[in-house]
């Protein structure tokens, strides 16, 4: 996805607004798509495009303005494949290759994870999925996060693909991370641009008595990077509040409890209802989001249902966060830039 330099953009503080959604408006008109907003500052659903017939050059302008717009958009009834779920993604970037995936994921094609949390922990860690989620969600901001936020290059999007879903449970949730900032008041806005925070993989899990094999595996694979707390979007230019519930670590240069009070004053912040959408998964749902502007909460009320959820998910690189000053991130631990 194409990138603007941040001396362009840092003085940007819209939250794709008027101007970006007419942009949104005009190019999905002109593709013979639609694009049908479902909350008031996050997501959309588009219709009137089959991905796997492949997308002209026009429906994908059309796509990435809506992604870039409204966060995160929907697509329903789609008979997306491995093969076309790949080449959907390649049309907007990179895909990430990981260097570690799960027995569920699709042999041959590399680029594709396959999330069947439910399916897998308790073979690798000992413990079901409820027992996970209930150690790493112990508070309820916990769950709230972007993909692999600990890296110092974040992927710029996720493509995530259901295949096998529950008739009840299981939704999706985003939030808007550029309107959160904007909602800020001004002075916190002001004091929020200068702070920079360390993002590290498995901050507050709460470990199992004795041996505990997710905390092994934490330690054998530790991530760590400090982010600017306001990141500049490389493609809107909007500020975007970098914060979620899952990885941040503390803020730097403030105490432990001056630290913990903003970062739950931020994350509930970015959190609030009016910044969230909600999606009911189906088979052949596919969701599209904004990796860089989106915190999302992936469900926790369907391990108990007897009911298999099988998603594929596609990430696409991303680059390396700037903050409203022009410092980038910088990694700590476990990442380099372009290196998965």
């Amino acid at each position: 996805m194409t990138t603007r330099s941040a001396n362009d953009t840092a003085t940007d503080t819209t939250t794709g607004g008027t101007g970006a959604h007419d942009t949104a408006e005009r190019t999905a008109a002109a593709a013979g798509i639609e694009v049908r907003p479902v909350a008031g500052h996050v997501g959309a659903e588009i219709h009137g495009v089959d991905l796997a017939a492949g997308l002209d050059a026009a429906q994908v302008a059309a796509v990435r303005a809506a992604v870039l717009r409204w966060k995160v958009v929907f697509f329903r009834d789609q008979r997306l494949d491995h093969a076309g779920h790949v080449a959907f993604a390649r049309l907007f970037g990179e895909p990430v290759v990981l260097p570690r995936r799960g027995k569920a994921s699709p042999a041959g094609f590399p680029e594709i994870e396959t999330t069947a949390d439910r399916l897998e922990l308790g073979g690798r860690f000992g413990m079901e999925h409820d027992e996970w989620l209930r150690r790493r969600r112990h508070t309820l901001l916990r769950g709230w996060h972007c993909d692999h936020g600990a890296r110092v290059d974040p992927p710029a999007a996720t493509i995530l693909r259901a295949e096998t879903v529950p008739p009840y449970g299981g939704d999706t949730t985003w939030a808007n991370l550029a309107a959160a900032y904007a909602g800020l008041s001004a002075p916190l806005r002001a004091f929020v641009d200068t702070l920079r925070a360390e993002h590290r993989l498995g901050v507050g899990y709460q470990p199992r008595p004795g041996d505990d094999a997710y905390v092994r595996h934490l330690l054998d694979h530790q991530t760590a990077t400090v982010h600017p707390l306001v990141r500049v979007h490389p493609e809107t230019g909007e500020r975007v509040l970098f914060v979620n519930g899952y990885y941040v670590e503390q803020i730097t240069g403030l105490s432990r409890p001056e630290s913990a009070a903003i970062l739950e004053l931020l994350v509930e912040q970015a959190t609030r209802p009016e910044y969230t959408v909600r999606f009911r998964w189906e088979p052949g749902s596919v969701a599209f989001w904004d990796n860089r502007a989106t915190i999302h909460l992936a469900p926790g009320d369907h391990a108990h249902l007897d009911h298999p959820r099988t998603m594929h998910r596609v990430m696409l690189t991303g680059e390396v966060p700037v903050g409203v000053d022009g410092t980038p991130s910088e990694p700590v631990v476990g990442s380099e830039a372009g290196r998965w």
